[in-house]
């Protein structure tokens, strides 16, 4: 009888879960195809590097106004619905040998991922009881892990027997599969609070709307000063990774091959702490995850900056990917339990509106800084920027006096004015 409740309490969670992990494998494979598709066309490695500008900006552009738009609309829906879109999109880039139309047609799949988190992300935590989003958080940081590991190894089999336009039509296939599983998911909004005349976006709404979180933000400092801090860890670990293949190659002298089994040790290292945070998240407490977890992170970037040989180098690589399976479950935890539901759409946009603003402005300046001063210096400034930040979040998440924030048993209550 306890399987059975048990299989029962985790049956929507694990198609979830399965959905979400065929999405992820998609990706992945997208990701490599798209890159040589855009080498192969162009025959610059500039214009590969636009595609990595093209998701910030289409983040920008789009969650000035997404999160209105999403806290308004059923989440199935909308979830199945960019799915289909994106598949749609994903298909015709194959068809395309124009460089423009491809970048736009990116910009737009980018907009539908950023609109697509973000709804996921409210979904997740109207479905998940509060007692099961800690290890559900686990479970999907280890389907990422799995996708970063074998996703690439997918694409490279596909490129071994078809073409990267035959892998692009296998991520069309695996987001329009992903969206048939979200159909099997539970309605969750077949009523909501909004009347008619409020579903209708204008830039009335959305100002008030910003409003809405601005006032949050001030009532909750706490939590939103935790969710600055963590989310400035990822504008930083974003800054220092746009130098990971140069500083490699021209500071530490690796070969090619040397820095693949770089790569090779961080993939490692994200599966090992995948699992041993699956395994082991019921006995740890999410302030542990945040606060120790971030602060390995940094330590590993620093081990990394600091390196003069491959062994440290790896020892670094090895430790930031371990750590950030408890970093990042412990913030999705802490994130899902203390933001309102009702306006978590509107919260995850705007704020993610600033952090996209800070990963183009830090990429630009650690760029020129790398530039014109040296890699080494900047590498390690900006590792110990991380390492301030870790800290920080972490004697904020150990005060005694905001062990509420971080409890299981009940979601934090604000009054939201939503």
């Amino acid at each position: 009888m306890k399987f059975k409740q048990v299989g029962t309490l985790w049956k929507y969670p694990a198609i979830l879960l399965c959905g979400i992990g065929i999405s992820n494998f998609g990706a992945w494979v997208y990701f490599i195809a798209l890159n040589l598709i855009v080498l192969d066309l162009t025959k610059s490695p500039l214009a590969v590097a636009g595609l990595y500008i093209v998701k910030p900006l289409a983040t920008l552009f789009t969650n000035v106004w997404a999160g209105s738009v999403i806290d308004r609309m059923n989440k199935r829906t909308v979830m199945v619905t960019l799915d289909i879109i994106r598949a749609a999109l994903i298909a015709l880039l194959a068809l395309n040998s124009s460089i423009w139309v491809i970048y736009s047609l990116v910009f737009v799949i980018n907009m539908a991922e950023a609109m697509f988190g973000t709804t996921s992300r409210t979904y997740i935590t109207k479905l998940i009881p509060i007692q099961q989003r800690k290890r559900f958080n686990s479970l999907r940081s280890l389907i990422d892990s799995g996708a970063f590991l074998i996703g690439p190894a997918i694409a490279g089999l596909l490129f071994l027997i078809g073409t990267p336009v035959v892998a692009i039509y296998i991520n069309a296939l695996a987001l329009v599969l992903s969206g048939v599983i979200t159909l099997f998911m539970p309605d969750l909004e077949k009523d909501d609070s909004f009347s008619k005349t409020d579903r209708y976006l204008s830039w009335t709404i959305v100002k008030r709307d910003w409003g809405i979180v601005l006032n949050f933000s001030r009532q909750s400092s706490y939590v939103m000063l935790i969710y600055f801090l963590f989310s400035c860890m990822v504008v930083m670990e974003t800054a220092m990774d746009s130098q990971e293949a140069a500083f490699a190659k021209s500071v530490l002298s690796l070969s090619d091959s040397d820095y693949g089994f770089l790569v090779s040790i961080a993939g490692a290292g994200i599966i090992t702490g995948a699992i041993i945070n699956a395994t082991f998240i019921s006995k740890v407490r999410i302030s542990y995850l945040i606060g120790f977890g971030s602060l390995f992170v940094s330590i590993g970037y620093m081990m990394y900056a600091l390196s003069t040989s491959f062994s440290i180098a790896a020892t670094g690589f090895f430790l930031i990917a371990f750590s950030l399976a408890f970093a990042n479950t412990g913030f999705q935890t802490f994130y899902q339990n203390n933001i309102p539901v009702e306006i978590m759409g509107r919260v995850g946009s705007i704020f993610g509106l600033l952090e996209a603003l800070l990963v183009i402005m830090m990429t630009v300046i650690v760029g020129v800084s790398a530039h014109f001063l040296s890699i080494r210096f900047v590498v390690i400034t900006g590792s110990g920027i991380m390492v301030a930040l870790s800290i920080l979040i972490m004697v904020l998440s150990m005060k005694s006096s905001k062990s509420m924030y971080y409890a299981s048993g009940a979601v934090l209550k604000d009054s939201t004015g939503s």
